[in-house]
């Protein structure tokens, strides 16, 4: 049974007392995909070429927790990919990835007060490679694409990130920025977060599926990401108090 209690619309708690200060973590972690930005990238690029329908609902199911093995969901939807052309993966990043509401605000008090940002993803190299520079994040890890003659072969290069490889991540991040597991945010919404979500101090669930919202510290399941703040809030709001 949850236990999460409304703490305005559509924003809940669980586990922790709200207002807590942002200055006291060192580290936010992020999932991409329907977390810190408003699209599935493997289902768009998937749609480009009209495969949309049979890649979207393994997507639902893994994310769902259904298919308990992300990389088994992972390389069956990326063998039906084999052969897209690079350039639909171009015209997901320009034309469809737009980032969730709130991202950049979240984003800006976290650097302000001195969080380290990392964004750990499922998805792909070429996306997480582009949002870096844009948005200033100091860590990125994702699944690196197997490309011959400008076109998907349907395999990964090296080891699948799953929910084992973003926890591990965020645990080595920790190490080398001397950061204690408490003072870890780790925001995500799907089944393959929940590890990472359970090593860090405070979890968050962000539109997520039924699963991660019930383990979240936070849910917030309307408006955007700043909805955070309210939870964790920045020192510069302490300072105008």
């Amino acid at each position: 049974m949850s236990h999460l209690k409304e703490l305005s619309h559509g924003l809940f708690v669980q586990g922790i007392k709200p207002h807590l200060k942002l200055n006291a973590f060192k580290l936010i972690a992020f999932d991409m995909d329907s977390t810190l930005i408003d699209i599935e990238c493997i289902d768009e690029i998937a749609d480009v070429v009209g495969k949309g329908p049979e890649v979207q609902a393994i997507t639902e199911a893994a994310m769902r927790g259904e298919i308990s093995n992300f990389e088994d969901s992972l390389r069956r939807r990326l063998a039906i990919l084999a052969g897209t052309p690079v350039s639909a993966l171009q015209r997901v990043y320009e034309h469809r990835l737009r980032l969730n509401p709130g991202a950049l605000q979240l984003l800006a008090y976290a650097r302000w007060d001195g969080l380290k940002i990392l964004l750990i993803s499922g998805g792909f190299t070429y996306f997480t490679d582009r949002l870096k520079p844009r948005l200033g994040l100091d860590f990125t890890r994702s699944n690196q694409l197997e490309i011959e003659d400008d076109r998907l072969t349907g395999r990964v290069i090296g080891p699948v990130i799953d929910q084992h490889a973003k926890r591990d991540t965020v645990a080595e991040v920790c190490r080398q920025i001397g950061c204690a597991h408490e003072q870890v945010i780790a925001v995500g919404d799907g089944a393959n977060d929940l590890e990472m979500m359970g090593l860090a101090g405070l979890s968050v669930a962000y539109r997520a599926k039924p699963k991660v919202r019930e383990f979240a510290n936070v849910s917030i399941d309307s408006g955007g990401l700043d909805r955070l703040l309210t939870v964790t809030v920045p020192s510069v709001v302490y300072r105008q108090a």
